[in-house]
């Protein structure tokens, strides 16, 4: 088990302590990516540069508390749980986003990050699993995807592209063929919550013989969408 609250207080090349914008910190179970399922503590950082149709988070993209590092890992390792998520917002606004994922690692958690693709992920820790989104259409941001994180993914990183209509899923298609994505790493497909159906998305996926995953937002079919959980 991590224990990186025990570190001596964290410091950047300033000599000023560590300090993030925190959402929220809970324990609950990965609802989404590969990980679904697994009791996992997630650090939602507060912040976001997209505002994507469908987001079911904007709660995050203001307020928050500042916290010191020492004190977001302390919290983290009150929950006695292995896995850890960092995800936002957009975690990565906070440029303090990439000392807490290192600290994390160092703690010894299994970490991942989850991003919108739309910031520069080659500073992330190379143990952080990163679950980076491609916008499609449908979000509203497909702007601004920046596709030079693409030749970054590996194989223990994940593409998420969340979709709100056919036009979208064809959209994924033509964009898993221009680069080759699944031969990077693992594609997961999601319909958005009321306006695809998830049974029309895995009829398009079989129909195509797509090799990618499928997923639902485990967490809202237990919890609705209720924040924290």
């Amino acid at each position: 088990m991590g224990r990186g609250w025990q570190r001596k207080p964290a410091m950047p090349s300033t000599g000023r302590p560590v300090t993030l914008r925190i959402t929220e910190i809970f324990h609950s179970l990965q609802g989404e990516t590969s990980r679904a399922g697994l009791p996992t503590v997630f650090v939602r950082l507060t912040g976001c540069p997209l505002r994507c149709t469908w987001c079911d988070t904007e709660y995050s993209f203001t307020g928050g508390t500042t916290r010191s590092l020492d004190d977001i890992l302390a919290e983290v390792a009150s929950y006695h749980c292995q896995t850890v998520c960092v995800t936002g917002g957009e975690p990565l606004s906070q440029k303090n986003c990439l000392p807490l994922l290192t600290a994390l690692c160092d703690a010894g958690y299994s970490v991942s990050l989850e991003t919108s693709g739309a910031i520069d992920i080659s500073g992330v820790d190379p143990r952080v699993s990163r679950i980076m989104d491609l916008k499609a259409p449908g979000s509203g941001e497909e702007a601004r995807n920046l596709l030079s994180n693409i030749p970054l993914l590996t194989l223990r990183d994940e593409l998420k592209l969340v979709l709100a209509s056919e036009a979208d899923y064809e959209w994924a298609k033509a964009r898993m063929a221009e680069y080759s994505l699944t031969e990077r790493c693992p594609v997961l497909l999601a319909p958005v919550q009321g306006q695809l159906r998830p049974a029309d998305l895995a009829e398009w996926i079989l129909r195509d013989h797509l090799p990618v995953r499928m997923q639902v937002q485990l967490h809202k079919i237990i919890w609705g969408n209720e924040p924290g959980r």
